[in-house]
Order: structure tokens, then C-alpha cells, then sequence
């Protein structure tokens, strides 16, 4: 734990991989429109110096989006990011980063020509001091105001076209949750109320699935550079088959409050956090965006949902129908899609037949609706800590579809799918950039594997693994245990040999004189001969 007390050192010397830098969140550089900042290095723009590379015009696709949106020019996330810059950082070989100072996804070293497979694990398979570092990293994130970047409270018109920058500073952990209200958020048109809700450049369409596997791997990236652990790995929460929360326990994310059912545990400390950008209601009257300000306490009321949205959470079955979908998406590729993959496993397919547009929410969107609370808004979901270990497992399943049916990169739609969702589309709201289809990949191409994907050996140790560290953590106290027994066992048995020897012939310790004075008598038996209503097991009884 002393790595969480250098982390305001640490933070002065780290740099970011998302938008909006705060080097590019100036006057200047909003009205040249090129975000190129230097790499520290070698003191030239994206490292050009050290060949790790250059400042580029960026280049966005022109075929054509599907019909849900039928605007041009009226949201900053058109044709992302050109609103806002127009030249960026393209970095060659592994180099990655806004200004291609950080190694892509699986490389490390000074070249970032290493390559490493980190493993996400069952979050219930983990160690207790992995989870007391979970907890404790997820807090410091909430904790901790960037450094490096800023979030947008105001559109590139309302900046007066970049003359006045309008950003806020928010939590390392808050950046995330701006980004995914940032992509969700509907499009403002003009005036309050003036929206168009039927737009998602994340959701309900192809790119949900790389878009949320490129969040989790910076996240991932970002808590590690944030903390200086570099093994560090978001766990999953596989909720097969689940009866109600699992991971909502004062231990992991939190167990209800006994004075409030929609709050969390005071013996939690995600108790104590505020949530942000979760009006979405509210920014759509004003015709605004959120503006990064706090807005009370995380809820969640887990179970107490509306049954005729959601009925349960998923089944193993469920998953298993989804896996065997063939079809990465189909039709419309929307909402409606039918026997579509990608659909099903959001939750707007019929996990049992396929059929899109389903009365009944299922898989992903299931959980959310079923947490009653903060995770139940699109838009504000990300506030809640759960959300990293639900699309985690999302982001499994996904794996396991590229490895069951390895997909060409033509299944992923060049065009008409919605806007921000064709394969060539940069990920809104990224800096770097990344196009959806280099994420239609298997994850180990990525530098990552989840536990319960290893074969049977593998998965065998890393079940034993949490015991065998508990173990390493008391076997010192079990060595020095037996030691002072076997000092102790050795102290007795050479006292009562040189007792014999010194008195071997007294009359005193023959046994059978002292027999009837050592003899005490057996107060009660060893073994009852009936049961009593003591001894019999009782029941518990649950209440939700």
C-alpha cells in the first residue's frame, strides 16, 4: 500500500491516452486544430525525433451511414474528431498514445517491443489483498483529479469555435465516466429540448462491443500507471445463472444500506462517492451538456426492478443460445437485428429465439436494469464500479464468439450501419484514434486472456492460486508454531527421562499407588445417547 502514498509524484510524470488532453484543451490549439503535443523524450511533436511518430492530417471514411440519424454537421461527434482537431498524433510500430509516448495494448519496455498476456480472473477467485487493492485503486481513481486531461462541458460552438475553451477538471475515475456519457448523450440540435435521442456512437449497433473493449483496456491502462502496478487487471463478475448481486458485499462493491435500500452500506467507501453526468433527462431540456458537476450519492437497489423489463438475470442457457449465433450482426444492425450476436449478447435480441426488438430485455442490458439505480441510466451507468466488472464479462463472452467462429474482418459492416458504428469509424471520444474494426479481434492479439477461457490445467492452478497466497502469507507463523512445539514436545520428553533416571526406584511413582488419587471422575459422557433441541439444525431465512 505505500504505492497509493507516492501517487501524486507519480501523477506528475504520467501521461494520458484519452481525450481531451489538457495540452490540447487551449485556445491555441483549438483554433489550429491540431493536437500534436511533444513527446518528453526526445521534445518533438508525438516523438518524430525517435521515430515514434508524427504529426498526420487525419483522415476520416466517406461511406455511408445507416438512416437513424438523418443530420450532418450538427454534432461535434460527426466525422470524429474533426470538429475539434484535424491533425493528431499517428504513431508508428507499438507506439500508442496522444502523443505516442505509452506501448500498445501487450507491449512494454523502453521500445515497447516486449510482449505480455495479462489474465482477468473471476473477481470471487481473487486473493483478499487483491481485493482490498481493488477497492482501494478503484477509490484512489475517484479520488485523484487528472492531471492530464480534461472533459468537454460545452460543444465546439458554444467554445465560440475554440476561442473559449470550456473543460473541467474531473477524477482519473470520472473521465471514464464523461466518456461514456459523452458517447451516449443525444444529439443536440438547437435550444432546449431540441434533441435527437435515437443516436448512440457506443450502442445498439456493431461497435458496442469494440468500443466497450477499448474503454476496458484503457481503464485498465490507466489505473496501472495511476498506482505503478503494472499487474494489474480488471476482475470479471460472471453472473450466469445468478439469484440476485453477488459482488454487493461491504467487501467488494458494496452491500445495501439498512436506512435506505436504493443507497450503499456506510461501511462501504463507495458510499461516500458522488456520481456525475446521470440527468440525462435534465441535459436534454436544457439542450446542454452535462457540466462535470457532482450530483449525490451512487444508488443501486439491486432486484427491485421493473419485472416486466427484465425477469431474471441470465441464464447459462441464455449465454450459450447467444454464442451459437453465427451472424456477427444483421439487417438494420440496430435494436431490431435479428439472429444477430452482437444484438442478443446487448440485450435487445430474445436470448431464446434471436428476434430483435424484444419485449423483454436480456443479457447486458439485463444487469443494468436489474441494479435499479445509477447502472440503469445509459448515459450515467459508468458511475457505478459494477459496470467494470459486468462489461468485463460482457467482454469474455464476446472472446469467446471470435474463437468459436473466427469471423473474418469482412463481418464487421463497412458501411450503413449507424453513424459512428461502420468500421472505419474513429472511436468517439478517443485520442488517440482507433477505428472500430482493429478491435474486432481476439483478445490475446490485445495482450490479455480471462481465467475461466484457459484449458483445464490452467484453470486448475489459477483456482488454487488465492489459497496457495493466503497460504504463503501465514506459513512463517505455522514454521515458528511447530518449532516452538517441537522445542516444547522435546523440553517435556527430556524432563521426564531424567525424572526416571533421578527417581527410577522411589516408590512415589509407581502408577498403581497413585491410580485412585489421579483418577477424576467422568462427569458427563463423551457421546450424548439422544438428540436434544440444541443439537438440531436450524434454518435460515433470507430476506430481499
Amino acid at each position: 500500500m505505500w504505492q497509493l502514498a507516492v501517487v501524486y509524484f507519480v501523477l506528475c510524470f504520467v501521461p494520458s491516452d484519452q481525450q481531451f488532453p489538457r495540452l490540447c484543451a487551449t485556445r491555441e490549439v483549438l483554433r489550429t486544430k491540431e493536437c500534436c503535443p511533444t513527446w518528453e523524450g526526445d521534445g518533438s511533436p508525438c516523438g518524430a525525433s525517435s521515430g515514434r511518430g508524427f504529426c498526420n492530417d487525419v483522415e476520416v471514411p466517406d461511406q455511408p451511414d445507416g438512416p437513424q440519424y438523418p443530420f450532418s454537421g450538427l454534432d461535434d461527434r460527426e466525422k470524429w474528431p474533426l470538429v475539434f482537431y484535424n491533425r493528431t498524433c499517428q504513431c508508428a510500430g507499438n507506439f500508442m498514445g496522444f502523443s505516442c509516448a505509452d506501448c500498445k495494448f501487450g507491449y512494454f519496455g523502453v521500445n515497447c517491443n516486449e510482449k505480455r498476456e495479462s489474465l482477468r480472473r473471476n473477481i470471487f477467485h481473487l486473493s483478499r489483498a487483491e481485493r482490498i487493492r481493488l477497492v482501494s485503486y478503484l477509490n484512489l481513481a475517484k479520488q485523484t483529479i487528472s492531471r492530464d486531461y480534461v472533459v468537454a462541458t460545452g460543444t465546439y460552438q458554444e467554445m465560440e469555435n475554440g476561442s473559449n475553451p470550456m473543460f473541467a477538471d474531473v477524477s482519473s475515475y470520472d473521465v471514464f465516466v464523461w466518456m461514456h456519457y459523452y458517447v451516449s448523450r443525444d444529439a443536440l440540435l438547437g435550444g432546449p429540448g431540441n434533441v435527437w435521442a435515437d443516436v448512440d456512437f457506443a450502442h445498439w449497433a456493431p461497435a458496442f462491443l469494440p468500443w466497450h473493449r477499448v474503454y476496458l483496456l484503457h481503464w485498465e491502462h490507466e489505473i496501472r500507471k495511476l498506482t505503478g502496478d503494472t499487474s494489474f487487471t480488471i476482475p470479471y463478475w460472471d453472473w450466469r445463472d445468478a439469484q440476485g448481486c453477488d459482488v454487493c458485499t461491504d467487501e467488494l462493491m458494496g452491500d445495501r444500506s439498512p436506512h435506505d435500500p436504493s443507497l450503499l452500506s456506510p461501511g462501504s467507501v463507495f458510499s461516500s462517492w458522488r456520481v456525475l453526468c446521470s440527468r440525462a433527462v435534465d441535459y436534454s431540456d436544457r439542450g446542454m451538456l452535462c457540466d462535470a458537476r457532482g450530483e449525490g450519492p451512487l444508488r443501486r437497489n439491486p432486484g427491485n426492478h421493473n419485472r416486466d423489463v427484465v425477469e431474471r438475470l441470465p441464464t447459462s442457457a441464455e449465454v450459450e443460445f447467444t454464442l451459437s449465433l453465427t451472424n456477427y450482426d444483421t439487417g438494420a444492425m440496430d435494436r431490431g437485428a435479428n439472429m444477430s450476436f452482437r444484438n442478443t449478447l446487448e440485450g435487445f435480441g430474445d436470448p431464446q429465439t434471436g428476434l430483435g426488438n424484444s419485449s423483454h430485455m436480456g443479457m447486458h442490458a439485463a444487469l443494468h436494469v436489474f441494479m435499479n439505480g445509477s447502472m440503469s441510466s445509459v448515459q450515467g451507468s459508468a458511475n457505478d464500479p459494477i459496470f467494470l466488472l459486468h462489461h468485463a464479462f460482457v467482454d469474455s463472452i464476446y472472446e469467446q464468439w471470435l474463437r468459436r467462429h473466427r469471423p473474418s474482418p469482412s463481418q464487421y459492416p463497412d458501411s450503413d450501419a449507424p453513424i459512428g458504428h461502420n468500421s472505419e469509424y474513429h472511436m468517439v471520444p478517443f485520442l488517440p484514434l482507433y477505428r472500430n474494426r482493429e478491435f474486432f479481434i481476439s483478445s490475446k492479439d490485445l495482450g490479455y486472456e480471462y481465467s475461466y477461457l484457459l484449458d483445464a490445467n490452467q484453470r486448475l492452478a489459477e483456482s488454487l492460486r488465492p489459497y496457495l497466497e493466503e497460504l504463503q502469507g501465514v506459513w512463517p507463523w505455522l514454521l515458528l508454531a511447530g518449532l516452538c512445539g517441537a522445542i516444547t514436545a522435546a523440553t517435556v520428553a527430556a524432563a521426564v527421562l531424567t525424572a526416571k533416571r533421578r527417581y527410577g526406584g522411589s516408590p512415589w511413582l509407581r502408577v498403581n499407588k497413585w491410580k485412585n488419587v489421579l483418577a477424576l471422575p467422568e462427569r458427563q459422557p463423551l457421546i450424548c445417547s439422544s438428540d436434544t433441541e440444541e443439537t438440531k439444525h436450524r434454518n435460515y431465512q433470507t430476506a430481499i
